[in-house]
């Protein structure tokens, strides 16, 4: 019988809802969480779409998040359906869940966290009312899971009580493997195009081509408000930078499977749904040695970010100049995935803490 067959999970992301037109690595880790809990045989209802984000510390912005989020709370403990078990995704100080702790205190079920951060320096200055919501929503869950042991360290500080802290580590809403790549095509990058950190890993993806010797080719694909200033990055290098626009999921496995290696520094990335899904093709990664990212990547030596460009560029020459030592990494690196990122494994580690807290309860 699956792990989850006859539980009724009810589901809510706070930051951004699982069907949002936009698309980002946030919404996409929150559907394949809806999945994998469906697919391991429970009733998943998202249970709400109220968004709670502040992006800029706004706090009359932040007033009238609470003042939605108490309605929408006392809505939801008059006529959630039945549930054993609610689950939030990605509790932080831009996007504090204001609604679980009180629904579930209010209906007497377990609630549980998944991806949550407690960031103390954000207790005072314009997050501090969230900071602190966001704080008590962890305090008030029986588990935390978390996905890199970079959040770790602050979960298992501030752990509340008995609360427990435990490991789910990213994965790809799989079964079994996809095709591996050919390891004979373009080197790939795939990234939303925005400012920011995206735009900081284009920045460093354009410095190292300037010092990648050979007669490379290089496809991204992604768009975004940003494009025309990755575009200009990007000039220099004429055809042998290729844009492939925003590809659909079977549009990207197939530059995947065409691929030499993929390329992608990882600025401030948590971890990167990208690095699972090309090392699943068995492509080897050029990318830097960053907290989380590394959580992720097959264990082996990475350019460290402090040597720049310049090292990232080495580190991708070496690959393109060694077939064989791409498919060596690249077979390692699927068997990684295999091992560690697929749902089968996450399915496991997260129903092996949440059953026993439903047991208590009933």
């Amino acid at each position: 019988m699956p792990p989850g067959a006859g539980k009724r999970v009810a589901f809510y992301a706070p930051m951004k809802p699982p069907h949002h037109p936009v698309p980002s690595g946030d919404r996409e880790i929150a559907r394949n969480l809806m999945g994998l809990l469906g697919a391991s045989g429970a009733d998943v209802q998202l249970v709400s779409e109220h968004r709670i984000y502040d992006k800029h510390g706004d706090v009359a912005l932040q007033a009238d998040l609470r003042k939605a989020a108490k309605a929408e709370a006392e809505r939801l403990i008059h006529d959630l359906s039945a549930a054993d078990l609610w689950v939030t995704y990605h509790n932080y100080y831009k996007a504090p869940d204001l609604l679980g702790p009180a629904v579930a205190r209010a209906r007497g079920i377990p609630y549980v966290q998944i991806e949550s951060t407690r960031a103390n320096k954000r207790l005072t200055g314009p997050w501090a009312g969230f900071a602190e919501a966001a704080h008590s929503a962890a305090d008030a869950a029986a588990a935390i899971f978390y996905f890199t042991a970079q959040d770790r360290f602050a979960l298992e500080r501030d752990r509340c009580g008995n609360q427990i802290i435990a490991p789910l580590p990213p994965f790809l809403p799989l079964e079994d493997l996809p095709a591996a790549s050919s390891l004979d095509g373009p080197m790939l990058t795939a990234g939303m195009m925005r400012a920011g950190d995206k735009l900081g890993s284009y920045r460093i993806i354009a410095e190292a081509l300037g010092h990648l010797p050979g007669n490379w080719q290089l496809d991204i694909a992604g768009d975004g408000p940003a494009r025309s200033e990755v575009e200009a990055l990007m000039g220099a290098f004429g055809g042998k930078v290729r844009f492939l626009g925003q590809l659909t999921r079977e549009e990207l496995s197939a530059a995947y499977a065409h691929a030499s290696l993929f390329l992608w520094p990882g600025v401030n990335e948590a971890f990167g749904m990208v690095y699972l899904e090309a090392q699943a093709h068995g492509l080897p990664v050029a990318a830097q040695n960053r907290p989380g990212v590394r959580d992720i990547l097959l264990p082996r030596p990475y350019p460290e970010r402090e040597d720049g460009p310049e090292a990232l560029a080495a580190f991708t020459a070496s690959l393109l100049a060694s077939p064989a030592l791409r498919t060596t990494i690249g077979r390692s690196a699927r068997e990684h995935i295999a091992r560690n990122h697929l749902a089968p494994a996450a399915t496991r580690q997260f129903w092996d803490v949440a059953a026993p807290l439903m047991e208590t309860r009933a």
